[in-house]
């Protein structure tokens, strides 16, 4: 059994205890991840199967487009269904995250201007129902792996790792447009366009060798600030734990690294810094 803990709301002590008041409401954490499961595909008729649809009919369009031009990818190794995949999924995870915690607070407005509590439970909240999206979706990974007879690499054992780096990059992301979107609300509109955008600039339906090839013609700074992109990298990585054989240079690896923590720190300063307006505005 917990020991009680007694929550002391002192001026000018929110700082120094903000983080153990965080650990304190762990209960809450549990609650309302748990309320969002359950609500998740409530009164749907397939319920949990809509984490492998959504993500299914993006992989179908993709490769029905792409049989115009040949059916696989690079030099012909890797199914080009099963390349999607990978990126669609990794791509699939990043927007749900960003999105869902953008509207986190928001769609909890009642329970912000009831009580308190570290309002960065609600966003951190929500990144769970997220991850147990994306472990019923790899179920298309793993069933086409077995259409197309592709054992995994030894890799594959490295994928928790990217997974980390994804969830790290998606909720500083999600942390900052979840600040701003109390205030703003035009960003409940703008970010899924941008959302949208940004599943073509990063590799989910092509491979960061085959836009290389492309780029052949073009200055050499163009593709180095493509793989400034942070998600580039994960992205990559995702199909390098599965594959084993994608080219995974560590430069731009580590680069992902330091700007997807970067983001992480930014967007919680940001958080916290709006985090007393959020009750008066909301």
């Amino acid at each position: 059994m917990d020991t009680p803990h007694k929550i002391v709301i002192e001026a000018g002590k929110a700082n120094t205890q903000y983080w153990r008041d965080v650990w304190s409401f762990r209960n809450l954490f549990s609650l309302l991840a748990w309320r969002d499961i359950s609500v998740r595909y409530k009164q749907t008729v397939i319920g949990f199967a809509w984490a492998v649809v959504r993500p299914l009919f993006t992989i179908v369009a993709f490769s029905f487009l792409r049989l115009l031009f040949g059916g696989k990818d690079e030099a012909g190794a890797i199914p080009y269904p099963l390349m999607i995949a990978v990126g669609a999924l990794a791509w699939a995870l990043f927007s749900t995250i960003v999105n869902e915690i953008s509207n986190s607070l928001v769609g909890n407005a009642n329970l912000i201007n009831k009580v308190y509590f570290p309002r960065i439970v609600i966003p951190l909240a929500t990144t769970v129902v997220c991850l147990i999206d994306f472990l019923i979706s790899l179920v298309i990974v793993v069933a086409l792996m077995i259409w197309y007879q592709y054992l995994p690499s030894i890799t594959v054992l490295a994928l928790p790792l990217f997974l980390l780096l994804l969830v790290i990059c998606a909720i500083g992301f999600g942390l900052y447009f979840a600040a701003v979107s109390v205030k703003y609300r035009d960003f409940r509109y703008i970010l899924p366009f941008a959302l949208q955008i940004g599943m073509y600039v990063c590799p989910v339906v092509y491979s960061t060798a085959s836009l290389q090839e492309k780029l052949v013609n073009y200055p050499s700074w163009v593709f180095m600030l493509y793989k400034f992109n942070p998600l580039v990298s994960i992205i990559d990585g995702f199909r390098w734990c599965v594959f084993g054989d994608v080219h995974l240079e560590m430069l731009p690896l580590i680069t992902s690294i330091a700007i997807s923590i970067l983001f992480l720190i930014l967007g919680v300063f940001y958080f916290r810094k709006l985090e007393t307006e959020f009750a008066d505005v909301i």
